[in-house]
């Protein structure tokens, strides 16, 4: 099982505090890696650590706006300080505005475009360095559902998650050559804070519920699995590709 290990690697996990962040964080740790956690709530983020501690592995707790360019920049400049080069990126951070598209306002439209599609650019762009410097690398980019579905209610979510895949692709042949692989994960309806509100919404839960083979939501460590496969070197020879892990939700 050496493939799958992450020993001697350095993972750096946008919003690496809660939801599926956190749980790709901890499978990352708990697989052999050092892991930076880069998010905005400083008391979450050092939760996380500790719990990464606990695994017995390195962590660091990095304040972190990724709307912000010169803040990723330093917080990659302090993990390569503290832990050493990054050699595995989780664009995770992500937020999302509703409403009927005619309603949507330009300031909600930057928000979310900019954090779900131009800051994993720019992660991905100022962690090409540390995967130069490393001799190899990983990008996992977090897509959703609505990559690949259109939405009426949440239009710029699913405009950057759609984005984030055709990103993913593109720096995958970008990159192939420097043995750096860039694979996204498209996570179903997972149980997390953001998919509350449909939980609540019991109509809405159970049409997900009824078109999802599965039958249930997803647990966030669910997905870190995948996340170790793609971050570890028994995944070399696949890029530019979006796994979906959300019961058959998108082939029902």
């Amino acid at each position: 099982m050496e493939e799958f290990s992450l020993q001697g690697e350095v993972a750096f996990v946008t919003g690496g505090n809660g939801g599926i962040g956190r749980a790709i964080a901890l499978g990352l740790a708990r697989a052999g890696a050092a892991v930076a956690v880069a998010a905005r709530n400083d008391t979450k983020t050092g939760q996380v650590c500790k719990e990464i501690e606990a695994l017995g592995r390195r962590s660091l707790g990095l304040t972190c706006d990724v709307l912000n360019q010169a803040a990723i920049a330093d917080c990659l400049d302090q993990t390569r300080q503290e832990l050493g080069a990054v050699s595995i990126l989780v664009n995770n951070a992500g937020v999302a505005h509703g409403g009927p598209p005619e309603a949507i306002s330009e300031s909600d439209w930057d928000q979310v475009v900019d954090t779900n599609l131009k800051a994993v650019f720019i992660c991905s762009q100022l962690a090409y360095t540390h995967f130069k410097e490393h001799g190899r690398g990983k990008v996992i980019n977090i897509g959703s559902e609505y990559s690949l579905f259109g939405s009426p209610f949440v239009l710029p979510y699913a405009a950057s998650k759609g984005g984030v895949i055709q990103l993913t692709k593109s720096l995958a042949i970008s990159w192939a050559s420097d043995q750096i692989q860039v694979n996204a994960i498209i996570p179903g309806w997972i149980d997390t804070a953001m998919t509350t509100p449909v939980r609540n919404s019991r109509a809405l839960y159970e049409s997900i519920l009824a078109r999802t083979p599965a039958g249930r939501f997803g647990e966030p460590e669910e997905l870190a699995a995948t996340a170790v496969f793609l971050a570890s070197r028994a995944s070399d020879f696949i890029t530019g590709q979006s796994i979906a892990v959300d019961g058959g939700y998108c082939i029902a």
